[in-house]
């Protein structure tokens, strides 16, 4: 956490507040994990935590500020997932690493946060402006680099130049996040993690590329 943090009413909060805030924060996103959101209560988030609902109320105007703290800082973590794009090489062998490793770390990034991811989607689905930038936000994260590797590609040659960049890597990672959140529906499907990933890789490096990966 940085910076100072503060109270509703405007007051800077002392080390034992923080530690207290914090651990609001840390039991609301636990109780995501097992209860619905609409579910969650600013009574019961108190108790999870030891102390009272007045005690809430000083850090967060109800639950729903609480949850845009978590999805704020959770989608500062997620704008790193551009490291695992930017400047990538989408060439050979190297190509294929690339949309593995995209795979691999988007997969595992949905799977840490599903429970605030959860409720980001449903707040953006249903229309609820703040949840949308923060979605947004996170995909943004890869789709412009993703778009970067296209216009690369079509720079040198090896993708067709009536290709639009962000078409398709907005639709690839819109793919992604569909597939991520989906995740545990695959098993009914019959489908294990080891099977997913290594043919998603594939979906999404034949997308950029436009052609069959060199392993």
């Amino acid at each position: 956490m940085t910076g100072q943090v503060r109270t509703v009413d405007g007051r800077v909060a002392g080390r034992r507040g923080q530690a207290t805030r914090q651990k609001l924060l840390d039991c609301l996103s636990e109780m995501l994990s097992s209860s619905p959101y609409r579910d969650v209560k600013v009574i019961d988030v108190a108790r999870k935590a030891g102390t009272s609902p007045a005690t809430f109320y000083q850090y967060f105007p109800d639950v729903e500020g609480a949850v845009l703290e978590l999805a704020e800082e959770m989608a500062t973590e997620g704008a790193a997932l551009t490291d695992l794009v930017a400047g990538r090489s989408w060439v050979g062998k190297a190509g294929w690493q690339t949309a593995e490793q995209l795979v691999e770390g988007f997969l595992d990034f949905w799977r840490k946060h599903d429970a605030i991811l959860r409720v980001v989607d449903l707040g953006a689905a249903e229309g609820d402006k703040r949840f949308y930038k923060l979605r947004m936000k996170i995909l943004n994260s890869v789709t412009n680099s993703l778009a970067d590797g296209v216009k690369e590609l079509q720079s040198k040659g090896k993708v067709d130049k009536d290709v639009s960049p962000m078409a398709v890597s907005g639709s690839l990672v819109a793919m992604l996040a569909s597939v991520a959140s989906h995740q545990k529906g695959f098993q009914t499907w019959g489908v294990k993690q080891a099977e997913l990933r290594p043919n998603l890789a594939l979906l999404v490096h034949l997308g950029i590329t436009g052609r069959k990966p060199t392993k």
